[in-house]
């Protein structure tokens, strides 16, 4: 197979040039059960994919014949891709639940007759309506957690009558009464037979059925795949695993990939023991420990590695001691804040920093345990004018303008020369930027703000991954690049757009950043307060743990002693940075604070070690200007009011505000929230400040926008005619 389609390697040897030794001995293991254990950062994507390619291309396998499975559909198209480079096009790379609706749709007419049942669009509303029949009334928080409970219940394979014994018997926490949600969940099984419809846990569950109930089924099944290779096994649940029996069929052409250290989803039935009893089912399996990190620097490795040195528990006596493959780096920075909106101001200022020191947006995180903890962040990015994107928003491929450059860049291919946008494009990344730009795109971002502005970046996404694209594939035409964004939109595998990320720690598994900041280490959020059992402990012991390895070199964590300015400073920092970080005793993780600084203005106490007491600054509560209650919302804070409390709004001062932030905008070819948000915008229409000092008092007017335009604002707070913009 010489030279290989797309610059794949020439020869079966050639797939193994490269990769470690560990790496090479799990792709050369190609016969009988193979378990790698596999610490983050140590390409165990890279070693399966090329044990794939080594036997695709050895003759031990057909692509046809192997089905890779994972958790999610971006990872299984990142599979998809990385095996097509390697010449083993045509293996199947696809999540559980994928896998699962295939043979389903293929095998219910003749297992079962007719046509096969329709997925359900929408879970929760049909959870609504099974609440309402049941006269339970469930606001939007409990309709979700019920909905999580049911799905919970279906993967562990446990009926409604049984709910609450396995619930109590799991040491779970319901979100109600367990006999309201068992209630529900049968009445939700029963509306789902009334409209003949399923959801995705009835997918696998079918699908088991229909294996076990037809050995004839399950004979073409397994005489289709011979060879199974499960990643991120330790996120399996009992239902996966017994789907994945079915196709084995008692075979031990299986490997499976997984660490037991990267265990965080238990609350959705996942559970490490099926990777930890691996050997105990299969004694003749091979096992392959992956341990050198080539992510992470030596010092963010350290602190892993310390984390999980202080672990216990089942899964911490099987835990992996990784060793940095990369060059020394700046020491993990310890901040402990006042307050919340100190330390969202104080991430917010340290990331300026990085990027001003050249480290993009798109490679920054900031990491935090809930969701509800982001809007601080937002504010605080938001008011330095730093672009962000919050991780789960509108998927890319379903954007109106990504669809429609999709439908250009397809028309362009098929019509080759004859199209005259192409007539001075040479190079795929030229051609690209040629098709987008007949829709108005250009090299430079727009002046415009908000929907203008992000419209630009989805379009400028697409022309850096044409450039990537060609980087990995030379000869690659436009129509390759148009099949890769097909296959990219069917995984919802999306290219980067230029952002600082927030995202939750869950969120996070599977990604990596050259800096990271992990946020609100505090005790009662890391561990989270529900987690009262030993296991649910450690848990969120191995959730932080994800959180430092997803940092390649500066990681910086902080938390806040105080939840709003003034109030009760009774916070500590989280348990699992005792003996960790400098002056808490014991094994120490760095002895300093690192590259990113020291202590910032408006933290509470600093991060090198040998320092005495954090001198703490008490502020006065924040307090309504108009009722006196004390203020904790931070978006309250800002207007020194609540919400519901009269405003002052000095409505012809505002629309001044609003026309001029519009106009500096353009200037500076940035989002209006870049100059000021609403929130501050309101604040000073309604405070109507007239010196410096009364302006910097508002919140979200800090000293660089004071320097920047406090002269502007207050002369439209005084109502004096303006000086244009170009006599400064």
């Amino acid at each position: 197979m010489p030279g290989g389609a797309g610059g794949a390697p020439p020869d079966p040897d050639a797939v193994l040039a490269g990769l470690d030794p560990e790496q090479r001995e799990v792709a050369t293991a190609l016969r009988g059960p193979v378990c790698v254990l596999a610490g983050a950062g140590t390409g165990k994507t890279r070693a399966i994919t090329h044990r794939i390619a080594y036997g695709v291309r050895a003759g031990v396998m057909q692509p046809a014949s192997v089905l890779a499975v994972t958790f999610t559909a971006r990872a299984a198209g990142e599979m998809r891709g990385r095996l097509r480079q390697l010449g083993a096009g045509g293996v199947q790379a696809r999540t559980f639940h994928s896998a699962a609706l295939r043979q389903l749709q293929f095998f219910w007419p003749r297992a079962v007759g007719g046509e096969p049942p329709r997925l359900a669009e929408r879970k929760v509303q049909l959870v609504a309506e099974a609440a309402t029949r049941c006269r339970i009334r469930l606001d939007r928080n409990e309709l979700r957690d019920t909905t999580g409970e049911i799905e919970w219940a279906k993967v562990t394979q446990t009926v409604p009558e049984d709910y609450p014994a396995a619930v109590a018997k799991s040491a779970r926490q319901a979100p109600r009464d367990p006999a309201e949600i068992a209630r529900i969940y049968a009445t939700y099984e029963r509306l789902k037979q009334e409209r003949s419809v399923i959801d995705f846990e009835d997918v696998l569950l079918l699908t088991v059925g229909v294996l076990e109930e037809n050995p004839g089924v399950a004979e073409q099944v397994r005489a289709q795949y011979q060879h199974f290779v499960v990643d991120e096994y330790q996120d399996v649940n009992p239902l996966q695993q017994r789907l994945l029996d079915l196709w084995c069929g008692g075979r031990g052409s299986i490997c499976v990939v997984g660490d037991a250290s990267q265990t965080i989803y238990s609350f959705t039935g996942a559970t490490p023991d099926y990777l930890l009893d691996f050997r105990s089912r299969y004694p003749e399996a091979t096992v392959v420990r992956l341990v050198r990190d080539y992510r992470s620097t030596p010092q963010v490795v350290h602190l892993a590695n310390g984390l999980l040195a202080q672990a216990g528990g089942r899964a911490a006596a099987h835990r992996l001691e990784l060793v940095s493959q990369r060059e020394r780096g700046p020491e993990p920075v310890y901040t402990e804040y006042a307050d919340e909106p100190a330390e969202a101001d104080g991430t917010a200022r340290r990331i300026q920093e990085l990027l001003d020191s050249g480290v993009r947006a798109s490679q920054i995180a900031v990491l935090f345990r809930t969701n509800g903890q982001s809007g601080t962040y937002e504010q605080a990015l938001a008011d330095r004018g730093i672009p962000y994107r919050l991780r789960g928003a509108e998927r890319f491929f379903e954007r109106p303008e990504v669809r429609e450059a999709g439908m250009l860049l397809r028309g362009a291919a098929r019509a080759g020369g004859a199209d005259r946008a192409l007539d001075d494009a040479g190079d795929l990344p030229s051609q690209v930027r040629a098709v987008l730009g007949t829709r108005g795109w250009t090299a430079q971002p727009p002046a415009g703000s908000g929907a203008v502005r992000e419209r630009w970046e989805s379009l400028a996404a697409l022309a850096r991954l044409a450039e990537e694209f060609a980087r990995a594939r030379p000869a690659a035409s436009l129509g390759d690049f148009v099949a890769e964004l097909d296959e990219r939109a069917a995984a919802q595998h999306a290219p980067t757009v230029e952002g600082v990320t927030l995202a939750s720690l869950h969120s996070a598994k599977g990604l990596e950043w050259d800096a990271v900041f992990l946020v609100g280490l505090t005790e009662g959020m890391v561990p989270i307060a529900y987690a009262t059992t030993d296991e649910q402990v450690e848990e969120e012991r191995r959730l932080l743990y994800v959180g430092v390895t997803r940092a390649r070199y500066h990681l910086a964590l902080s938390w806040a002693l105080a939840r709003s300015p003034g109030g009760r400073a009774g916070r500590r920092p989280s348990r699992f940075l005792d003996g960790l970080r400098p002056g808490s005793g014991g094994r120490r993780a760095g002895a300093g604070a690192g590259a990113l600084g020291a202590a910032p203005s408006g933290a509470a106490g600093g991060a090198g070690a040998g320092r005495g007491p954090a001198v703490r600054r008490r502020r006065a509560p924040a307090r309504c200007r108009v009722c006196g209650r004390t203020l904790t919302d931070a978006g309250e804070i800002k207007l020194m009011r609540c919400d519901d409390c009269p405003s002052d709004l000095d409505e012809a001062l505002h629309e001044r505000l609003l026309a001029w932030r519009a106009e500096q905008a353009v200037l500076l070819r940035q989002p209006a929230y870049c100059v000021f948000t609403d929130r501050t915008l309101l604040a000073i229409a309604e405070a109507r400040p007239e010196s410096e000092a009364q302006l910097a008092a508002i919140a979200g007017v800090g000293r660089r926008k004071l320097d920047k335009y406090g002269r502007d604002v207050l002369e439209l707070c005084s109502g004096e005619p303006r000086r244009d913009s170009s006599e400064k």
